[in-house]
């Protein structure tokens, strides 16, 4: 690589946090890095913001790359994105303009999990609007529901629904699970029964969702999953909006067809000011935190920065392939 000045853009840094988590300086003088703390959303202003730099640093999902903002960033070289998997970015798009896209291998595998059965207990709770009656100077306002003996639904039984499996086992639950490539073996060893997806959706007392966001699972959960559900049931989804139908959840929690949902992912982020999900009174909404962890960006960003002096030095590192 050429000794002149690169210049690296380090998006969406919500916190304030990714300045002291690694070692930029040693990047310096090949490289110059900016942080940006905000989230443009209009493509327009983001591609007059992105055009001067060389390297792009992403965490996980917030900002979309896609072939259209691709082709507006002649300098770009390189992208590095937190995880080894990212939806938001055109890795065909980005090889065919010759752009390196580089990962991280080491988050909290924990984290996920842990949020998930967070708002399990939080949603069934009402502690938001526990909180929320305390804050205004009330007092009790609900009567929460009691989860043992309940039927947990997990949506998906990879590593982050086995997890989930286990908790609701611990919790006295009866754990169902379903997906489009599980066998009944394969659940057993998950620790949960093997049920059909319209036996899943119409028993479980809490549908959660931990699938991975693709052509298949696109608008899975739509109008008429939902219908089939309980009225007194909650859906739980930590791992992607476009898997649940917006505009179906949105009428089923207005019309109270369920109880409520705890959702960490929608279709468009940050939340428009305006959406539903911030004001819906049997919605309990979290800003996307369930890699958002010590443990997590801890491990990252020395990789982020790892990634980008390998790309200096002409090798680049764990590449994500199209």
């Amino acid at each position: 690589m050429t000794t002149a000045s690169i210049n690296i853009a380090v998006l969406d840094d919500y916190q304030h946090v990714a300045p002291t988590l690694a070692d930029w300086a040693s990047l310096q003088p090949q490289a110059n890095t900016v942080f940006f703390h905000d989230h443009i959303a209009d493509p327009d202003a983001l591609a007059a913001r992105l055009a001067p730099f060389d390297a792009i640093v992403l965490m996980r999902e917030r900002t979309r790359f896609d072939a259209e903002l691709l082709a507006r960033l002649p300098k770009l070289k390189l992208l590095v994105t937190v995880g080894m998997w990212n939806a938001a970015v055109d890795l065909h798009a980005a090889k065919a303009r010759g752009i390196v896209v580089s990962g991280t291998n080491a988050g909290e595998p924990a984290a996920t999990p842990a949020l998930t059965w967070g708002l399990i207990l939080a949603i069934t709770r009402n502690l938001h609007r526990e909180s929320a009656s305390v804050r205004a100077g009330g007092w009790q306002t609900s009567v929460g529901v009691d989860i043992n003996g309940k039927t947990l639904g997990v949506l998906g039984l990879g590593s982050i629904g086995k997890q989930i499996a286990r908790f609701g086992a611990a919790f006295d639950m009866n754990v169902i699970a379903w997906s489009p490539n599980l066998t009944p073996e394969r659940a057993a060893e998950g620790g949960a029964k093997y049920v059909d997806k319209a036996t899943l959706f119409r028993e479980a007392d809490i549908v959660s969702i931990h699938l991975k966001l693709g052509d298949r699972s696109r608008g899975l959960v739509g109008a008429a999953e939902l219908a089939s559900m309980k009225r007194t049931a909650y859906l739980v989804n930590t791992s992607r909006g476009p898997i649940v139908s917006e505009p179906a959840l949105i009428e089923a929690l207005q019309t109270q067809r369920i109880a409520g949902a705890a959702l960490d992912v929608f279709d468009e982020e940050p939340l428009p000011l305006t959406h539903p999900y911030r004001y819906l009174p049997n919605v309990l909404a979290t800003p996307h935190i369930g890699y958002v962890t010590e443990n997590t960006y801890s491990r990252a960003y020395p990789q982020i920065v790892e990634s980008l002096h390998a790309w200096l030095a002409g090798a680049p590192i764990r590449e994500l392939q199209a």
